[in-house]
């Protein structure tokens, strides 16, 4: 007689916290190199230049702006559009490999504007927009413009996106660097790094990653984290070499036998980090990290804020002052958690911010609306 398939154990949303956070580096500062860390959390989230800074601040045991800024001027770290159509600031190994894994994202956004493309060939557009910024790097105006004399019929914003979509993009230095930044201006990825585009990897090579950076994780999770939809394949392939879970709403959740989940009473100091940072973004169901009841409470309208980490999910939002650091809570802190939030908040402006005096202050409770 068979036996029964045991069921899966159940994680709840405690016990993935602790895990995401262990994977993520934000249980305690971690002893790595800023271009390991970005190699590890297969990038950070960049829409502005300052997030990757403050999300290796909150993740990186004496972390300072040079350590990131000086592999990206030697180009070993680029600023690439890929996963979720964003900017992220990846390796230079991952930029040329994770950027063809996502291409078919990008085809797939070329469809929002074919109105404005109409007449024009792809393939073509896609060559001369790389002549053009092989031959120097070119701000999206310069593009579009260069593009517009070829099509003038078309719809430039759509030129532009389209090389955008067609091509892998980087935006080269000294965009990027701390305090030391400058326009938007874009090259490829080939030209830039000096080598080729790789062939994009398997889809079961980078679950493994994402696994180890996110994980424990549902197929859902990765496609929000990725932009890319059809992965159940390559986890099922997996399978054998997993381990499976749920969720409390049932869901199944996959994740690499030897990966740490520690205990969910683990304590999680706070921690700032960036706006959008990828720990609130990649997955479907966000509420191992952000509450239920603070949904939809890191932004406003086009406007998103940079958020705290206390006890290990999201209890508020900061921003950084001409003389104080101002932390906005969600709810009351205790007067303990008070004192670790200023704590925190002084090591991370040792870190990013020497020599440049603030007060930590705790502003009016922001109450849901």
């Amino acid at each position: 007689m068979t036996k029964p398939t045991p069921a899966a154990p159940v994680l709840d949303a405690r016990a993935l916290n602790r895990a995401t956070l262990e994977r993520q580096l934000l249980l305690r500062p971690a002893t790595l190199a800023a271009t390991e860390a970005v190699t590890h959390l297969l990038g950070l989230q960049a829409q502005n230049v300052r997030p990757p800074y403050y999300a290796l601040a909150a993740r990186l045991a004496g972390f300072r702006p040079e350590d990131l800024s000086a592999p990206m001027a030697d180009r070993q770290v680029v600023r690439i559009v890929t996963m979720r159509s964003t900017i992220h600031t990846h390796t230079a190994d991952d930029a040329l490999t994770l950027r063809p894994l996502v291409q078919p994202a990008r085809d797939r956004e070329l469809n929002a504007f074919r109105k404005g493309l109409t007449g024009v060939d792809l393939d073509e557009l896609a060559g001369l927009a790389r002549d053009l910024v092989e031959e120097e790097p070119r701000t999206m105006a310069q593009l579009r413009e260069a593009l517009s004399a070829r099509w003038p019929e078309a719809d430039p914003q759509s030129l532009g996106l389209a090389a955008r979509c067609r091509l892998p993009l980087v935006q080269v230095t000294p965009r990027g660097l701390w305090d030391r930044s400058g326009q938007v201006a874009l090259t490829t990825a080939e030209h830039w790094l000096g080598r080729p585009a790789e062939p994009a990897p398997a889809p079961d090579d980078v679950v493994t990653r994402y696994l180890a950076a996110f994980g424990p994780a549902s197929v859902k999770d990765m496609q929000t984290w990725a932009g890319l939809t059809r992965l159940r394949d390559a986890f099922e392939r997996l399978r054998p070499r997993l381990v499976t879970f749920r969720d409390e709403h049932g869901v199944e959740l996959f994740d690499l036998p030897d990966a740490p989940r520690p205990d969910p009473d683990t304590p999680a100091p706070p921690r700032f980090l960036p706006e959008f940072d990828n720990l609130l973004l990649s997955h479907a169901d966000r509420t191992r990290v952000v509450p239920s009841d603070y949904r939809g409470r890191t932004w406003r309208g086009n406007q998103a804020y940079r958020t705290l980490l206390v006890d290990g999910f999201l209890a508020g939002v900061w921003r950084l002052e001409e003389d104080a650091l101002v932390v906005e809570p969600f709810g009351r802190l205790t007067a303990g958690q008070r004192r670790e939030v200023a704590g925190e908040a002084e090591r991370m402006l040792a870190a990013l911010h020497p020599g440049e005096p603030r007060d930590i202050r705790f502003g009016t409770v922001v109450e849901k609306t």
